[in-house]
């Protein structure tokens, strides 16, 4: 089954019967990523009415009305994100009531225009999540070059007596680094598709 994370953060406002909605889609890792974004956003939009969210991790799913009648936010931005296969995903729609209800049909349909506006806006910015690994090698200075070159993935690096690098790819890199470095760790797990 395909599936599909974002390469950056992204956000949008559109106003709908005066009332503002500003929906953020943030890439995450795991659930201690959500809480901690949800903080950020509620401290940031102090003075909003409403923050309702969905995050997708695998195969664990949640949404929230946030205050809204039940069923008219959470489950119409989960839906909008299932509707594109993503992952790794928090997206928080933020509203500010401009004094016009909406009624609940008119909820569900601002806050699925609010997810969709914003993906169909940020098509580039969606990518493609495959089976990969996540490992990790440490190797002396004098061979990141040699390393480096052969990578044609994500990587990052930290220095010391060592450099140390986390690597996310495939499993024929991973076969060809197995061969060729010493492997401190190895993880499963869904990486961005090189």
């Amino acid at each position: 089954m395909l599936m599909f994370t974002i390469s950056e953060n992204i956000e949008n406002k559109i106003i709908i019967n005066k009332s503002i909605f500003i929906t953020k889609l943030i890439k995450i890792n795991d659930l201690k990523e959500v809480k901690k974004n949800l903080e950020k956003i509620k401290s940031e939009y102090k003075d909003a009415n409403h923050y309702c969210y969905a995050y997708i991790i695998d195969n664990y799913k949640k949404e929230s009305d946030d205050g809204e009648p039940k069923g008219t936010a959470g489950i119409p931005i989960i839906d909008t994100l299932n509707k594109f296969k993503l992952n790794y995903i928090l997206c928080v729609v933020i509203r500010y009531f401009g004094g016009i209800k909406l009624g609940a049909g008119g909820l569900i349909r601002a806050y699925r225009k609010a997810v969709s506006d914003l993906l169909n806006c940020n098509k580039n910015k969606i990518i493609q999540l495959v089976e990969g690994y996540k490992i990790k090698i440490v190797i002396p200075y004098n061979k990141q070059k040699d390393l480096e070159n052969s990578l044609n993935c994500k990587y990052k690096k930290s220095y010391n007596e060592l450099v140390s690098y986390e690597i996310e790819c495939d499993n024929n890199k991973k076969e060809e680094l197995t061969k060729k470095y010493q492997i401190l760790n190895i993880e499963q797990k869904k990486i961005e598709k090189c």
